[in-house]
């Protein structure tokens, strides 16, 4: 009897030490075996296969890439910004040449180029200067224009300005805008121009204005009576303003817009005008900012200064100014930073403030320049304009979604007909596996595509991403119930089931709670497998027009512009990123799932 005891003592003092750890005692290998879960040996052996290990670590990375990354990438299905089209991955916007920063005399901003002029009048090109396969602004800047001393940049083109008042344009010459007329010459030296989008204008100085190149976009009509007083013009997206030399802001066109009523206060004492993409400002003596127009984006929200501000510069929706501190402020939008100046500038001594589009260069008076505002886009941007970066993260976010949801929905079905016609056999086990073969037999893409099609366009677009799930997870079943079937059939006649059968035991009991984990990993690799299988089918529907309609982002409508030539050729960033992410997220779920097959099955490692 004490001997049992002792045998007895022994073996809970071995299971104590297996389940609590003996750090005094190295247990030996046939003991370690012996106590080892199932579970234990699958993560063992899934963690030893280095494809499946990557393949892992490769999809979480890019999953938390998709869950996190909405938080910082917000995504807006209204945003489109036509100066920001088919930009090229980089950040290269504000990357300015060398022998420009310390030298820097004139800076202007277009929708994707900076054009700049130094102290000794040679002109430079930063950027993105390729506007078109065609049309490099860099590489086409006119030779023999002399020392130049102020350039001008606007959509797709540009314009310089010399000593002598001659006037040079290249670029975008579609609607004339960079062909320069002879009227510029007419009314004597030109002290000034500006460029728009897709017109241009030159003011003289005896103070006429002469303008050339779209004039159907853009309502620009000089009056006679304003000819021989403007000072200074500057262009809104669609329209003109100008100064005069008594200080009075003119709206030089004809048409009713909110432009055209200037506010009262601008009647005299005007030492400064800017015009944003949609508003135009007025700088009175005072140093008061006077702010009219389509005003949507903070444009009127003039921050209060320390000093009296004495000059202005407008980008595409917000406004910077400079006061006699030397402090710089801007305001108006900020959604790409355009209006986040440097602390560091109140201290740097500047003198001149130049901003454009969503860019900012601000000049010290030994010409070195700092920058602020949008530097480029990591991954380019679309046709619309719209963040390629922000698009992939949030279009990642809605094609897993959705996959997941699928193989939920397919999942659930799978085992419930795989487990009743497995346990049950017989009609019921006939019927549901003739059903099964019926809804196997379906069309699977054509038939979600004309479910779609038809049913899609008359519900709302959260109810038809709704409807995506449900059929890609109705339609996704029946390869997994047959192999739920196969199992259950061979587990239904294995003694515990008999037990269990013998103890009263309800048979959907049975079904569910003892038979189905049992076959449980064979379900885990199949849902696996399905996952990436679901996230194809979704982005084929998507990209074939049938899935998840623009402008809400999916992996597979993105891939939308693969099938155009001139994506192809020129704007290839913008399929490319999500074809690449959407294939390795693919392949590392497939070697996930063979991993954990081979994990689960013992006998795979010697084969």
């Amino acid at each position: 009897m004490s001997k049992q005891k002792k045998e007895k003592k022994s073996f809970l003092s071995l299971l104590v030490r297996n389940l609590v750890g003996n750090k005094n005692k190295n247990i030996s290998i046939l003991e370690e075996e012996q106590m080892q879960s199932p579970f234990r040996t699958v993560l063992k052996n899934f963690g030893h296969n280095k494809i499946a290990m990557t393949g892992l670590i490769v999809f979480l990375l890019i999953f938390a890439f998709v869950i996190i990354g909405p938080f910082f990438y917000h995504l807006d299905l209204s945003y489109s910004e036509t100066s920001q089209i088919n930009m090229a991955p980089g950040f290269k916007q504000m990357k300015m040449p060398s022998a420009l920063n310390n030298n820097a005399a004139y800076i202007s901003q277009g929708a994707t180029f900076a054009v700049g002029v130094s102290n000794d009048g040679e002109v430079y090109v930063w950027g993105q200067p390729k506007i078109s396969t065609t049309i490099n602004m860099k590489k086409q800047i006119p030779e023999n224009m002399g020392k130049v001393t102020m350039v001008a940049a606007g959509y797709d083109h540009a314009l310089a300005l010399n000593e002598d008042g001659e006037v040079f344009g290249w670029g975008n010459d579609r609607l004339k805008q960079s062909t320069i007329p002879h009227e510029v010459y007419a009314y004597g030296k030109v002290v000034q121009i500006a460029a728009g989008y897709q017109i241009s204008a030159a003011v003289t100085e005896d103070g006429y204005v002469v303008f050339w190149g779209n004039e159907s976009v853009n309502d620009v009509r000089v009056k006679k009576l304003q000819q021989g007083k403007i000072e200074k013009v500057a262009f809104t997206a669609d329209a003109m303003i100008g100064l005069t030399y008594d200080g009075e802001v003119l709206y030089l066109g004809k048409q009713e817009t909110a432009y055209k009523n200037v506010p009262e206060t601008l009647a005299s004492g005007v030492v400064d005008i800017a015009a944003t993409a949609s508003t135009c400002a007025g700088l009175l003596e005072d140093g008061t900012v006077v702010v009219w127009g389509n005003i949507t984006k903070g444009e009127n929200m003039v921050p209060e200064t320390t000093g009296k501000i004495t000059s202005l510069s407008a980008g595409r929706y917000h406004y910077s100014a400079l006061t006699d501190a030397g402090e710089v402020v801007a305001w108006g939008a900020d959604d790409l930073g355009q209006i986040d100046v440097p602390s560091s500038l109140s201290k740097k001594g500047i003198t001149a403030l130049y901003s454009g589009y969503y860019q900012n260069y601000a000049v010290t008076d030994e010409g070195k320049v700092y920058t602020w505002g949008l530097k480029g886009y990591l991954l380019g941007t679309d046709g619309l304009g719209r963040d390629i970066m922000t698009r992939l993260v949030n279009g990642g976010k809605m094609t897993m979604t959705i996959g997941a949801v699928s193989v939920i929905i397919s999942t659930i079905i799978g085992i419930i007909v795989g487990g009743i016609s497995g346990f049950f056999g017989g009609k019921i086990d006939m019927l549901l596996q003739r059903f099964t073969e019926i809804v196997s037999a379906l069309p699977f893409l054509p038939f979600a595509m004309i479910l779609s099609s038809i049913v899609g366009n008359s519900i709302p677009e959260t109810q038809r991403i709704m409807l995506i799930m449900v059929v890609l997870g109705v339609l996704s079943w029946p390869g997994l119930s047959r192999l739920v079937r196969a199992q259950v059939l061979a587990e239904r006649e294995k003694e515990f089931v008999t037990a269990a059968r013998a103890m009263g035991v309800k048979k959907n009991m049975i079904i569910f709670k003892h038979i189905i984990p049992n076959v449980v990993s064979t379900i885990i690799v199949s849902a696996t497998l399905d996952f990436a299988t679901c996230m194809l089918t979704e982005s084929t529907l998507s990209y074939l027009g049938f899935g998840v309609a623009l402008p809400r982002p999916t992996w597979g409508n993105m891939l939308t512009g693969s099938n155009n030539s001139v994506i192809i050729q020129n704007y290839w960033w913008q399929w490319v990123f999500a074809a690449v992410i959407l294939s390795i997220c693919v392949i590392c779920i497939n070697c996930v799932g063979d991993g954990l097959r081979d994990a689960i099955d013992p006998k795979s490692n010697e084969r």
